[in-house]
């Protein structure tokens, strides 16, 4: 089947959130903007040309309030696009909602759909500066840069291997080769994280990992709630407010209390007030579980 693509643009007396985000680049980087579009990119694979173009209107847009495209407008000088899409394995809310939406619509099977954000940047921006805003806005823990190109298939096509493959040559990479190792394999994992792994397997294991391993690790890691956000230790905080100060400071007296060892993140910041509340005894209907979830 074809992959049909259109592109949804909020009218702009609604294009709040693309003015927050040009404001924001402001705000945040210095870099003024003397505009930005910002639409969302729908590839769709599985169903009728009839039923995308029912979905166009009903699913993928409100017509009140949004414009659709089967193209972006041609670029002037001072203009630039970014897109940005999930990682592999990420979970995309917004295309799981428009597939469920299809399917309900059409009672037959579920398509394939795939959603990115395209931003059209306008202002004299300089190489230094776009990639300035792309850091900014690409969380690289779950997303990536997307590709502008059409799509011939959404399916994502695994060979099915008889033996393990065993990465040689991995604990010799230099940096770079780190860097192209985790663009090629897809990885969620960050450069800073894969060189962790090369580190434990050529120092401790003294050998290559398998193939298997680093897709183990890297779907476990995946979980950037916990292991990259809320269990990074925050060794070195300062506060221009008074008041944000002096709450900080009682969490730090309220470690004491509980003597606290474990290293200072935003796990600790987020369950002590429980804790503490749980030693003095005010917490009587406190339901606990022997699960660990972030």
């Amino acid at each position: 089947m074809s992959v049909y693509r259109i592109y949804v643009e909020k009218k702009p007396s609604f294009a709040v959130e693309a003015d927050a985000t040009r404001r924001d680049i402001q705000d945040s980087l210095g870099i003024s903007l003397t505009g930005l579009r910002l639409f969302n990119r729908y590839d769709v694979e599985g169903i009728s040309a009839q039923d995308f173009e029912t979905a166009s209107h009903t699913i993928f847009s409100e017509p009140p309030v949004d414009l659709i495209r089967d193209e972006l407008p041609p670029l002037a000088e001072n203009q630039r696009l970014l897109a940005v899409e999930y990682l592999p394995g990420q979970f995309d809310q917004r295309a799981d909602s428009c597939e469920q939406c299809i399917q309900l619509m059409t009672q037959g099977e579920r398509p394939a759909v795939r959603n990115a954000r395209i931003y059209l940047l306008e202002g004299e921006l300089t190489g230094e500066q776009f990639e300035a805003i792309k850091h900014h806005l690409i969380n690289p823990v779950e997303a990536r840069e997307a590709s502008l190109d059409r799509m011939e298939t959404l399916k994502t096509e695994y060979s099915i291997p008889t033996t393990v493959e065993t990465l040689k040559g991995f604990i010799s990479l230099d940096r770079d080769g780190l860097a192209a190792f985790v663009s090629d394999y897809g990885l969620a994992m960050d450069l800073d994280d894969i060189a962790f792994c090369q580190a434990y397997f050529r120092d401790g294991e003294h050998r290559d990992p398998t193939i298997t391993e680093i897709r183990m690790i890297d779907t476990y890691w995946s979980d950037h709630c916990r292991h990259t956000t809320f269990l990074t230790t925050l060794d070195s905080i300062t506060f221009e407010d008074a008041a944000i100060q002096k709450t900080y400071e009682r969490y730090l007296q309220g470690r004491k209390d509980l003597n606290r060892t474990k290293p200072v993140n935003l796990m600790d910041l987020g369950t002590i007030a429980a804790k503490l509340l749980k030693q003095s005894g005010q917490l009587t209907k406190l339901d606990e579980s022997e699960e660990i979830n972030a």
